[in-house]
């Protein structure tokens, strides 16, 4: 909009000084010729800006004119431009806006401030996902953000991990979290969670709804974590482990709250597990520096599996260093 784009020529040149209309245009990806219109309009609206000819030329603000916003604090403005996430943002279609308020906020500060913001921002960096996550593309994304700020129902084809897979729901999202580089729609009725890059269908409707007024999606998420913790961790086993093993996570956790050190120096106890399956994969990683004790059904498959790696590397002479 041309509004808009007035107030970040305005607010470029308040930044950054003197720029070229050639600079201006390509910052707001319009043609040179939509600059000089623009330029003119800010002249007649009676803003001082001024142009200089030749080889260092360009426009200019008047000197000491600024535009204020007002508002905020100085760590306010800092913590937008640590809390910026450009990815995300561009995700929901948001780049852009989120762009011009960080711009915006430059603007305001005073000049030591801007300074210090904009170290902030060059030497904090939020990028979410895993080293190895799969980077699920999220095409209805856009769609589903449209949708939680309209408060439109939304109908979609879900796929789902158990049969039937691909089912038909009606939804009435109430928001969206970004989790570990992933999206998840909040909708109700219910409310249940929802991966946004397992939508495979999807159509945006004129129904409206009406998103319960004491609905905390934040409130909600934590719960939602806590419950999902609880279901996934069903079993527990026991274990000894060495001084040297290295923990994280639950299990981490677990030996800090319930551990035992023996006169060994070895620590025994009781950890949470998903499953036989997959507890045996996870104490496989930590090699000769655990033992699980119990229950008897994990403590066989990893015996199993030892005696299977045993047999299979029967053959391998180890030598030493000659």
């Amino acid at each position: 909009m041309k509004a808009g784009r007035l107030v970040s020529i305005l607010l470029l040149l308040q930044t950054r000084g003197r720029m070229t209309a050639a600079q201006l245009a390509e910052e707001l990806e319009v043609s040179v010729r939509t600059v000089y219109r623009d330029v003119d309009a800010l002249s007649a609206a009676g803003v001082p800006l001024y142009g200089d000819a030749g080889h260092d030329g360009g426009y200019r603000l008047l000197d000491g004119y600024r535009t204020r916003l007002t508002g905020l604090t100085a760590d306010e403005a800092e913590a937008l431009f640590l809390a910026g996430i450009p990815g995300p943002a561009a995700e929901l279609g948001l780049g852009s806006v989120l762009a011009a308020a960080q711009l915006k906020v430059r603007a305001a500060l005073p000049a030591e401030l801007r300074a210090h913001a904009d170290r902030i921002s060059g030497r904090f960096h939020l990028d979410a996902p895993g080293w190895y996550a799969d980077g699920e593309e999220a095409p209805y994304l856009p769609a589903v953000a449209d949708a939680v700020w309209n408060s439109r129902v939304l109908h979609v084809v879900y796929r789902r991990w158990r049969e039937p897979t691909d089912v038909e729901r009606r939804l009435e999202p109430y928001g969206l979290v970004l989790k570990a580089g992933r999206w998840y729609v909040v909708a109700g009725p219910g409310p249940r969670t929802f991966r946004v890059d397992q939508i495979l269908e999807l159509t945006a409707s004129d129904e409206e709804f009406t998103r319960p007024s004491d609905f905390d999606l934040a409130a909600y998420w934590e719960a939602y974590q806590r419950d999902f913790h609880d279901r996934l961790y069903r079993a527990e086993a026991v274990v000894r482990l060495a001084p040297s093993a290295t923990l994280s996570g639950p299990l981490a956790r677990a030996v800090a709250a319930n551990g035992r050190t023996d006169e060994t120096g070895w620590i025994q106890a009781t950890v949470p597990i998903e499953s036989v399956d997959h507890a045996a994969g996870e104490f496989l990683r930590l090699g000769t520096d655990i033992e699980v004790l119990g229950p008897p059904g994990l403590r066989a498959k990893i015996a199993r599996t030892v005696a299977e790696l045993a047999e299979r590397y029967g053959n391998f002479e180890v030598h030493g260093d000659h």
